[in-house]
């Protein structure tokens, strides 16, 4: 009797539970074994980070089980520490005590996602906050009230201004998001401070770019921002963030802002453990053949944000869920096709939209083609998640609170 064939997939994210699950449809359990590992036993809805840090969600809303939705896959919650390529083996750190553990493979998916990119700025790994995980959106909403309360006490008075200033570097749509709802949460919160009051907070938002949001063009790119400052946001354009310390950031105008509440949003890049994969561009992800295999290994795949994947235009697909989502769909019907000695197929996705909330009710969106802006783009921003998890159970939990809180809680 043959052996069955291992397929390893590393990486719980968007991209590596969704190959797992149509691997289960399109593979009999005769056929493969099916194995995923990752750091996080709950696939996290990070779209909406940034509204548990805001305390507009409850962290159940946005985290989803990976147990309950795969079924024949084994998971296993653990750090992948390296990998082999030429002995088809990964190395994993499990349990409490981090013991090692190697899994050999016969084809690895790589769906690793992507960290936080510093580029290589002075101080800033260490002194500043990132929204990559639940651990990063609890952190945040930790410190603002920590800020509150630090900055409250008479004795206080005179680093007052510094406590209560905040900075989010990256004008992207995580910082726009980010600093919409750290505003939000702190222009409520604060006015249960006595010796407190609104017009002390400082939410300030640097962006290198000449508009945010690039992604959606100037057009939205400038209403957004015209939008936060109307709020009483500062964004500063065309700017970049160069040296950052405990008490504050230094900017490459020389101006230094006294902070001691940095949230960094400004880059991105594979991680560590696929550092002999990585390319030389900025970003390092693990460029693919347009069916999704890894350049020169038959037996390796790469999808999500840790891939840079070419599209008919010889671009590549942009690392969002929606992307990670159909990638996922159409490497795991290659992985089955190469097993069965079928055909495999190119990916071809055309981007549905794009959009962002920019806090109190309004957003910014670009969906096939069409812009939309405040409303109208926030209501279709809140309705549209709804349907973007692989399953429908995480969805149903937070479909009343996403689209009834805004109107039934208000701040």
């Amino acid at each position: 009797m043959s052996r069955k064939t291992r397929i390893l997939i590393l990486g719980g994210g968007f991209a590596g539970v969704e190959v797992a699950r149509v691997l289960e449809r399109l593979l009999e359990t005769r056929e493969a074994e099916i194995r995923l590992v990752s750091r996080d036993n709950f696939l996290l809805f990070t779209p909406l980070l940034h509204e548990v840090a805001a305390s507009d969600l409850d962290i159940t809303t946005i985290v989803n089980p990976i147990r309950k939705m795969v079924r024949r896959t084994e998971f296993i919650a653990a750090d992948v520490n390296s990998i082999n390529l030429i002995e088809q083996t990964v190395t994993i750190a499990h349990g409490v005590d981090r013991h090692i553990h190697i899994l050999g493979y016969d084809h690895v998916v790589l769906a690793l996602g992507s960290v936080s990119h510093f580029r290589g700025i002075t101080g800033l790994e260490q002194n500043a906050m990132t929204m990559k995980t639940l651990e990063d959106a609890i952190t945040l909403r930790n410190r603002m009230i920590a800020h509150l309360e630090e900055a409250d006490p008479d004795c206080s008075e005179i680093t007052r201004d510094a406590t209560l200033t905040m900075v989010v570097a990256g004008g992207g749509f995580a910082g726009v998001e980010t600093v919409s709802g750290i505003y939000d949460f702190m222009e409520s919160a604060v006015q249960t401070y006595p010796n407190l009051s609104p017009s002390m907070l400082r939410v300030m938002l640097i962006h290198g770019g000449s508009h945010l949001l690039p992604e959606l063009g100037p057009e939205l790119g400038n209403f957004t921002g015209d939008k936060l400052v109307a709020r009483g946001i500062e964004v500063l354009l065309n700017r970049k963030l160069i040296a950052s310390t405990p008490n504050d950031v230094t900017l490459d105008d020389g101006r230094v802002i006294a902070t001691k509440f940095v949230v960094w949003t400004g880059g991105n890049t594979a991680p560590a453990q696929l550092a002999q994969l990585r390319t030389e561009s900025e970003d390092a992800r693990v460029l693919t053949t347009r069916t999704m295999l890894v350049e020169g290994h038959p037996n390796v795949w790469a999808l999500g944000d840790c891939a840079r994947i070419p599209d008919s235009n010889g671009r590549y697909y942009p690392p969002t869920a929606q992307h990670a989502l159909r990638q996922a769909r159409v490497l795991a019907e290659n992985l089955a096709a190469s097993l069965h000695g079928q055909t495999t197929r190119e990916l071809s996705f055309n981007t549905i939209g794009q959009m962002a909330s920019i806090g109190r009710r309004s957003g910014v969106a670009q969906i096939l083609g069409y812009r939309f802006s405040g409303f109208t783009a926030w209501f279709l921003w809140r309705t549209v998640y709804l349907t973007q998890t692989p399953t429908m159970g995480e969805t149903n939990s937070c479909c009343f609170e996403l689209v009834s809180r805004p109107f039934l809680f208000q701040r």
